[in-house]
């Protein structure tokens, strides 16, 4: 299992070169430049600038200085935060990104799983429709739209809640929900439909047939069984979570890489576009990786 992570491994550097020039082209192409201002600069002052940054060189250049630095792990500087490097930008916001990812991650396998076994072993009761229901609604809802509601009833209304920043547990609940929701849905939806399946096949028969109890076969063997598409949708479900965060960090003002890549897109802060990128991709290919890797230790038939 080993060789073949580093097998995977291997094959995920030529996507991130892809994603790495890609994201160099387009930021090449986008009208516009890093230092325009409705005041423009004395063209000494512009000159010494790209200068500076090798914006007056030929793009083919600019772009093999860009894959040296990023060899020897330099992301360059940022060209709006002056006097910070990217790298160190990503080094600061990376973990409230990922903390959020996961906390998020945290409510849609421990509320959609769950909610999703219950609604099909209940199947066609009030409780099946009122959890499929909900788990519409989330779909449907957009986790922009549900983080301003949040922030609406949770902290105007009720005053429960913090509206905004990232200052301690508290702060970290409604973006995991808005972040989370639209997800759990679909988990839920999905985790259903494998268990009804799983629940009429033969073997089930025969474990109730045996005499085993309701539980027993419920998580032992119905849940094993059916967890293999959750498993599969982890990896786009990552994705998902990745690029959510964007939005949902700039709604709730929280100091993550998402609210810095808005901002950075907005400057057009080429360095920090191309490091925050190139990070999510990264992050993107190795949940990809870890999610094949437990798809062959939970299933020895994809060993084969």
């Amino acid at each position: 299992m080993l060789k073949y992570f580093f097998k995977r491994l291997l094959h995920g550097i030529p996507v991130l070169f892809v994603v790495a020039t890609l994201t160099f082209i387009i930021m090449r192409l986008v009208p516009g430049g890093p230092f325009d201002q409705e005041k423009k600069l004395p063209p000494e002052i512009l000159a010494n600038i790209e200068a500076k940054y090798h914006l007056d060189q030929s793009v083919g250049v600019q772009y093999l200085f860009y894959l040296k630095q990023l060899v020897h792990g330099d992301m360059g500087p940022s060209y709006k935060y002056i006097g910070r490097d990217v790298t160190d930008i990503i080094l600061d916001t990376f973990p409230v990104s990922i903390t959020l990812g996961l906390l998020a991650m945290l409510i849609v396998v421990g509320i959609g799983v769950p909610v999703g076994v219950w609604s099909a072993y209940r199947q066609n009761s009030i409780v099946d429709q009122v959890f499929m229901f909900f788990a519409t609604l989330g779909i449907s809802i957009p986790s922009f739209v549900l983080g301003t509601i949040l922030v609406w009833v949770m902290s105007n209304k009720l005053q429960w809640l913090p509206p905004a920043l990232w200052e301690g547990p508290r702060y970290m609940i409604l973006p995991a929900i808005a972040l989370g929701a639209p997800f759990t849905g679909y988990v839920a939806r999905l985790i259903r439909s494998t268990v009804l399946e799983v629940l009429a096949s033969d073997y089930i028969r025969t474990a109730r047939a045996k005499g085993l109890t309701e539980t027993t076969i419920l998580l032992k063997h119905t849940l094993k069984n059916s967890i293999f598409p959750v498993i599969s949708v982890l990896g786009p479900l990552t994705a998902g979570l990745v690029t959510g965060s964007f939005v949902i960090e700039f709604i709730f003002s929280i100091p993550g890489m998402g609210s810095f890549f808005i901002t950075a897109v907005t400057n057009r802060d080429y360095p920090l576009i191309m490091g925050v990128t190139l990070v999510y991709a990264v992050l993107i290919v190795v949940a990809n990786i870890f999610v094949d890797m437990i798809y062959m230790w939970l299933d020895p038939r994809v060993r084969l």
